[in-house]
């Protein structure tokens, strides 16, 4: 099993970055497609980016299109969020976990062994 441990969230003001890490423990991780997602207080988690296993492939919400990057270094079995150009609705609890199940890459069904979450805060 891979476990995730996400760091790197702060307070930020709108038009600012932030670079998000989750550093997996377990064995083959360069074998999973990793995600992020994020929850609003009183909202789902939401489908941010997912990055396939060798990082050829990428994927992203519309929502952070442009915005965000999503990488991988499967030497140091960690996974990025790059985040240029925040805005106060990016505001959420940001999580990582690996694509454990075999189909879209969109949904939260599709991953397990959910991080514990970073908080990302953009004022206004």
């Amino acid at each position: 099993q891979v476990r995730v441990v996400e760091s790197g969230g702060g307070l930020v003001q709108a038009g600012g970055s932030l670079r998000l890490s989750c550093a997996a423990s377990g064995r083959n991780f360069e074998a999973y497609a990793m995600a992020w997602f994020r929850q609003a207080p009183g909202k789902e988690r939401d489908f941010v980016a997912a990055i396939n296993w060798s990082g050829s492939n990428t994927y992203y919400a519309d929502s952070v299109k442009g915005r965000f990057t999503i990488s991988r270094d499967n030497a140091k079995n960690t996974v990025y969020l790059q985040m240029n150009n925040l805005k106060p609705e990016d505001t959420a609890v940001y999580y990582c976990a690996p694509k454990v199940h075999s189909g879209t890459y969109y949904t939260t069904s599709m991953y397990d062994n959910w991080g514990q979450g970073t908080q990302v805060t953009v004022s206004s």
